[in-house]
């Protein structure tokens, strides 16, 4: 994984009504609470610096119960409204170097009608699309438009991790219907493994999304509200999808154990037909084998290839017998 940044303000913006934009710095915000009236602002923490955690519990104005939220280690997707604002913690695919895409790395959010407040541990690349947006001269409307912004990036790329996954399971069907096909004892695993991390996250963000557009009353514009909701669609859409990939690959886990079954019966069976051919042989050698005298044969210079050819005729009734009752 990518070393995380230490820099307490990645990204801070200001806009006015005018469409101007102000770019900020962390002398900026750092002596000041997080809103600014006449004005909106987006603030993209490193939520990994003890500055920005002093100014969260200190200076922000925002309240203890949000920034206790907000710095925690472990979230999961979900919206809340609190006074006159939203906190909403989403979820998007790890695309660092040296990570797997499946280790979704959260952004925690604070949003009122006039500030954005994000954190993150690693780079999230949702936020790097915004920023590139603004210095390109298109100005988010108001702070609805920033999280709707972010959300979208989010789903964006979950889609095709997800359609990839889809793929590798169309690939691990294939490969199993070549006769005598089989997956290395790891793929499968690895594969749930995969799946499952990823759903344990894209179904409670469905969830966060559908209550950002419902609890987002006097914060989001109707635009913004029928956006989130398409967003939640096609959040759904994935999660659907990754209910559909699992189940394929419980069939295909059942489909491998079944194949391994039966190529172990079939040499269990193949062992049985030989001990079945081999028992009574082995009881007639073992019983002329007693060093007693009296033995039939035991003087004729005949006696060994009788012995032999009653074996042989032994072994072909079994033979022909094992072929009648289809057992060969």
């Amino acid at each position: 994984m990518s070393e995380p940044c230490t820099t307490p303000l990645i990204h801070g913006f200001e806009f006015d009504s005018n469409g101007g934009v102000k770019r900020l710095s962390w002398e900026d915000v750092k002596s000041a609470p997080a809103e600014r009236p006449g004005v909106y602002r987006w603030l993209h923490l490193n939520r990994l610096s003890p500055e920005v955690r002093d100014w969260l519990t200190g200076t922000s104005g925002i309240d203890d119960v949000i920034d206790a939220s907000l710095l925690q280690e472990d979230t999961r997707p979900r919206c809340i409204r609190h006074g006159s604002g939203l906190l909403v913690n989403l979820r998007g695919v790890n695309l660092n170097e040296g990570s797997q895409p499946e280790d979704m790395i959260a952004i925690r959010i604070w949003m009122t009608e006039n500030v954005v407040v994000s954190l993150r541990a690693f780079h999230i690349r949702a936020a790097q699309d915004l920023r590139d947006q603004i210095m390109a001269g298109d100005i988010p409307e108001s702070t609805g438009a920033i999280i709707t912004f972010i959300a979208a990036r989010l789903t964006d790329r979950i889609e095709p991790v997800v359609a990839e996954l889809d793929s590798q399971a169309d690939d691990f069907e294939d490969e199993l219907l070549q006769p005598g096909a089989s997956l290395p004892k790891t793929a499968l695993a690895n594969f749930r493994r995969k799946v499952l991390a990823l759903r344990r996250y894209i179904i409670p963000q469905r969830e966060a999304l559908s209550h950002l557009a419902r609890e987002g009353e006097g914060i989001l514009s109707q635009g913004d509200v029928l956006h989130l909701r398409e967003i939640g669609d096609r959040v759904t859409r994935i999660g659907e999808e990754l209910d559909a990939i699992r189940e394929r690959s419980l069939v295909l886990q059942e489909q491998v154990v079944e194949e391994r079954s039966e190529r172990m019966n079939q040499r269990l069976f193949v062992l049985a037909i030989i001990s079945a051919v081999f028992l009574p042989l082995g009881f007639v050698t073992g019983l002329f084998g007693v060093n007693l005298g009296g033995m039939p044969g035991a003087a004729s210079p005949l006696g060994f290839t009788i012995l032999c050819a009653i074996m042989g005729a032994v072994t072909a009734g079994l033979l022909f017998l094992f072929r009648r009752m289809r057992w060969l």
